[in-house]
């Protein structure tokens, strides 16, 4: 159900996905300055991707379609972002090897589940620019009921089956970022045997750093 390009060419080949609600050029944020190719991923009901079919959203579900996308293109790292970063752990709880390194950036849920959120609350919890604002709620009409589908949801039921990964991760949280705890972010962390944490006060205000250290990170290998 996922759609995605291709940027750049060569190796290595890393995955990026992006949250709910992106837009499409917050999408392609997290592959600004990655070297090699860079295979952006669009979610159902985002960007040129279709709707996805009635029960869809679930975190084994969406990791699923990454997995296979990243099959498809030969994508050794992984980039997530909120939504597909708790993917990335589901899919990682399952397959531990599936890559040589990985980065998840505001995760905001991992073995507990998050309360109830509305759309509004999604959309404006981290004040932005009124533009920025207005494309997240045009983002979210196509996204009817899926707040309600994920809630109540884990991105795992366990997270000693993260002790199994041997890849290094980089776990970025926010400290002013109701949707996404640092307290999570770092539990997150602390799960993975390379696990590193970085924080910064939210992904809007720190983007330029958020953008260095995940392109020095993804560098080292």
């Amino acid at each position: 159900m996922t759609t995605h390009q291709v940027h750049g060419a060569g190796r290595p080949v890393t995955l990026v996905a992006h949250g709910l609600g992106a837009t499409p050029g917050e999408a392609r944020l997290p592959a600004s300055g990655l070297p090699g190719a860079r295979v952006v991923v669009t979610l159902p009901g985002h960007g040129d991707a279709p709707d996805a079919p009635p029960g869809y959203w679930t975190y084994p579900t969406i990791a699923a379609d990454l997995r296979a996308t990243a099959r498809e293109t030969g994508a050794t790292r992984a980039v997530g972002v909120s939504l597909s970063s708790a993917a990335l752990l589901s899919l990682l709880a399952a397959e531990p090897d599936a890559f040589e390194r990985v980065v998840l950036l505001l995760p905001a849920v991992f073995d507990r589940p998050r309360g109830p959120l509305t759309r509004e609350q999604a959309v404006t919890a981290v004040p932005g620019p009124a533009d920025y604002l207005a494309q997240r709620r045009a983002a979210f009409d196509r996204l009817d009921g899926v707040l309600e589908a994920l809630s109540g949801q884990v991105a795992v039921t366990d997270r000693e089956a993260l002790s199994r990964v041997t890849a290094p991760v980089l776990v970025v949280g926010a400290t002013e970022d109701p949707l996404h705890p640092s307290e999570v972010a770092a539990q997150v962390a602390s799960a993975f045997p390379k696990g590193e944490l970085e924080l910064v006060p939210t992904w809007l205000s720190h983007r330029g750093d958020v953008r260095r250290r995940v392109v020095e990170f993804l560098a080292r290998g």
